[in-house]
C-alpha cells in the first residue's frame, strides 16, 4: 500500500523498519506560504511545510529534535497512545520542561495505535507559527480492516500574516477592546495556498483512502467530494463502521479517513471542495469563509462535472460523530465517577477577558505536573498539590469517568484529551445563564446508539454540552481547547491519573531532569517547588472581576 502526500513531497512508502529515526532541526525561516505575506515562521530542517512522519503500528519512532530557536520548545504527537510513556507526551510544564535553546532531545514513541495523527509544538503555541505536520501510522498488511488501492493525504491549516505572539498581545491587552478585531487567515492544503492544490489522480474501478487532517488551530474545514460516495471509516485514529456522508466539517485537530470508489469510466473529472470557516467570525466576502477546490482527475482530456446541483440538494448530509459506531463494537462503558466542567470567557480582575474551566483560568505550574506526581509521595493523590490554577483532577487508576463539558457560548470548542481516546455518548443543549439566540434554541438531545465512537478531539457545538467517557490510565493527561488562543488564555485542565501507580512504574530519563536544571526549573515538590501545601512563590491567581483576589492557597 502506498501513501501519497498530494503535494511536492511526491510518493512516500510506509516505513517497513521496526525502528524509524526522524531528525528535526527546528529553526526560524522567513517565508511567504500563502502568496500574500512574508513573515517569520518555524521550520524543520529549513523547510515548510514539514514532511509527514510515516510508520507502521508496532514500530518505534525516534524523533531527534535539535532546538535552534531562541526559546524552549517541546513536541506533542497528537493522538498517540502513551502507555507507560507519559513523559514523552510533550506539553511543556505538564509532562516535561522545554528543550532549551541549542539543546537536543530524543522523543521515543512506541506505536500502539494506527491511523491518521499529527505532531506539533506544545510550548508557547509554536504550532501556530508552523511547527506542525501529519503523522501517519499504517496497519500491518495482514491486519487492514478495509481494502483500498491507494492512500492520499490532505492536510488543512490556516495561515495568518502575524505571528502568534502579536495576535495574543491584542487579545490580552486590557486597554484594547475584547474580542480584538478579527484577523483573516489564508487556507493551506498540504502546506501550500489552497488555490493551487495538487491534482488527485483517480483510475476507474480503484478504491482510494483519503485522509483528512486539520492541523490548524482556529478554522474548521468543510470537505466534500461531489459525484462520489464518501464512506467514513476513521475518526482520530479509531476505525468506524462505514458511515456514508456528503460532507465533513473538520474542526482543528480532528482527522478522518474516507473510502472513495472511483467510477468505472473516465468520461468526467471532478472537484473536491474544502471551505475554511470559523462560524464565530462574521462572514466577509473574499475573507471568510474561503472556498478552496482541488481537482479529481480521471483523464486530462475529459470535462469537469457541474457540481451546483450537489450542493443544492435538500437532503445534503453532514457527518455527525454521535451517529458513528466503533468498528470493534466496544459498548458504552459504565461510569463510576461523574465530572462536570463549565467553559467560557469572563472578565477577571486583571482587566483581561480570560477563558476558564469551572471559573479557573489555567496557568502553568513552576514544577511540571508529572514531576510533582512522582515526588510528592502519598500527597500526589491530593489535587491541591498541583496548584490552584492547573484545575487538576486526580483519578484512580482504572476508574471509568463520565465527563460533561457545558459550553453556553456562541462558538464551538474543539477539546482534546491527551494520551488516550474517549467515547462520545451524548450531545444536548447547554445549561446557559445567558439568553440563547433563536437559531440555537430547541437543540435536541442526541445519544450514541450501539458502540459509541471513540476519538481524542471532541467538537462542542454552540450552546451545547457533550458527555464523553474514558478509563483512567497511569499518566498525566492534559485537556484543553485546541483553538490556540483559547488554550493560551486559560481553557485547560490536567487529569492526574493513577499517580500512585506512576510512582511504582515510570522511570523518567535523567536527561529530562537535566533539561529542567539548565533552565533553573525545580523538579520536585508541589506546583511551587515546595513541600506539602506551601505555595510560596506562585503568583496570585486572577479572580473574577466581581470577586476578591484570594491568592494561592495558604499553608496548611
Amino acid at each position: 500500500m502506498k501513501l501519497y502526500f498530494a503535494s511536492c513531497f511526491g510518493l512516500l512508502a510506509a516505513a517497513a523498519a521496526k525502528r524509524v529515526v526522524v531528525d528535526w532541526d527546528i529553526s526560524y525561516i522567513t517565508i511567504d506560504r500563502d502568496g500574500h505575506s512574508l513573515r517569520r515562521a518555524i521550520s524543520v530542517n529549513g523547510k515548510l511545510p514539514i514532511p509527514p512522519i510515516v510508520a507502521t503500528i508496532g514500530d518505534t519512532v525516534e524523533l531527534n529534535v535539535h532546538n535552534g530557536l531562541d526559546k524552549a520548545t517541546t513536541i506533542h504527537a497528537h493522538g498517540l497512545f502513551q502507555t507507560n510513556n507519559t513523559h514523552m507526551d510533550g506539553p511543556a510544564m505538564i509532562t516535561q520542561c522545554g528543550i532549551p535553546p541549542g539543546d537536543n532531545f530524543t522523543y521515543v514513541y512506541k506505536l500502539e495505535n494506527r491511523g491518521s495523527y499529527w505532531i506539533h509544538g506544545h510550548k508557547a503555541h509554536e504550532i501556530s507559527d508552523g511547527l506542525r505536520a501529519a503523522f501517519i501510522i499504517n496497519d500491518k498488511p495482514d491486519e487492514q480492516p478495509y481494502h483500498y488501492d491507494e492512500d492520499y493525504l490532505l492536510t488543512f491549516e490556516e495561515w495568518f500574516k502575524e505571528e502568534f505572539a502579536d495576535r495574543m498581545y491584542q487579545t490580552l491587552n486590557p486597554k484594547q477592546s475584547f474580542p480584538p478585531p478579527h484577523g483573516y487567515a489564508s487556507g493551506l492544503i498540504n502546506g501550500v495556498n489552497g488555490n493551487i492544490t495538487q491534482t488527485l489522480k483517480f483510475q476507474p474501478g480503484k478504491t482510494y483512502r483519503i485522509r483528512l487532517v486539520n492541523i490548524g488551530d482556529l478554522n474548521s474545514f468543510q470537505f466534500s467530494l461531489p459525484g462520489h460516495e464518501m464512506q467514513v471509516i476513521e475518526a482520530d485514529g479509531e476505525y468506524s463502521v462505514p458511515y456514508v456522508t456528503d460532507g465533513i466539517d473538520i474542526a482543528p485537530a480532528q482527522r478522518y479517513s474516507v473510502l472513495v470508489k472511483a467510477h468505472d469510466t473516465d468520461a468526467l473529472n471532478y472537484q473536491f471542495n474544502a471551505t475554511m470557516h470559523a462560524n464565530f467570525i462574521p462572514a466577509s466576502p473574499g475573507l471568510t469563509p474561503r472556498v478552496y477546490t482541488g481537482n479529481i482527475e480521471y483523464n486530462t482530456n475529459s470535462p469537469y462535472q457541474d457540481t451546483r446541483a450537489f450542493y443544492e440538494k435538500p437532503d445534503f448530509k453532514w457527518l455527525n460523530d454521535i451517529e458513528m459506531e466503533a468498528l470493534d463494537g466496544q459498548p458504552a462503558m459504565i461510569p463510576t465517577r461523574n465530572l462536570y466542567q463549565d467553559v467560557g470567557n469572563k472578565l477577571y480582575n486583571t482587566g483581561q477577558h480570560l477563558d476558564h474551566m469551572n471559573n479557573i483560568t489555567f496557568a502553568l505550574p513552576k514544577v511540571p505536573s508529572l514531576f510533582t506526581a512522582l515526588s510528592m509521595g502519598s500527597l500526589a493523590m491530593d489535587p491541591r498539590v498541583y496548584g490552584p490554577q492547573t484545575n487538576a483532577v486526580v483519578l484512580n487508576y482504572g476508574e471509568v469517568v463520565e465527563l460533561t463539558i457545558n459550553s453556553p457560548a456562541q462558538l464551538p470548542h474543539p477539546i482534546h484529551r491527551h494520551g488516550l481516546t474517549f467515547q462520545i455518548v451524548e450531545y444536548g443543549p447547554a445549561n446557559s445563564p445567558f439568553p440563547v439566540p433563536e437559531q440555537f434554541q430547541n437543540i435536541p438531545v442526541r445519544k450514541a446508539l450501539g458502540a459509541p465512537m471513540r476519538r481524542d478531539t471532541m467538537s462542542i457545538p454552540e450552546y451545547s454540552y457533550i458527555k464523553v467517557r474514558f478509563r483512567a490510565a497511569s499518566a498525566i493527561n492534559f485537556l484543553h481547547c485546541h483553538y490556540s488562543v483559547h488554550a493560551a488564555i486559560g481553557m485547560d485542565m490536567v487529569f492526574i491519573e493513577g499517580p500512585d501507580v506512576l510512582q511504582k512504574t515510570l522511570l523518567v530519563p535523567e536527561e529530562m531532569y537535566e533539561m529542567c536544571r539548565k533552565q533553573g526549573i525545580p523538579t520536585t515538590g508541589n506546583a511551587a517547588g515546595n513541600r506539602g501545601f506551601d505555595f510560596t512563590g506562585l503568583p496570585n491567581a486572577p479572580a473574577l472581576a466581581d470577586q476578591p483576589n484570594s491568592g494561592p492557597p495558604q499553608n496548611h
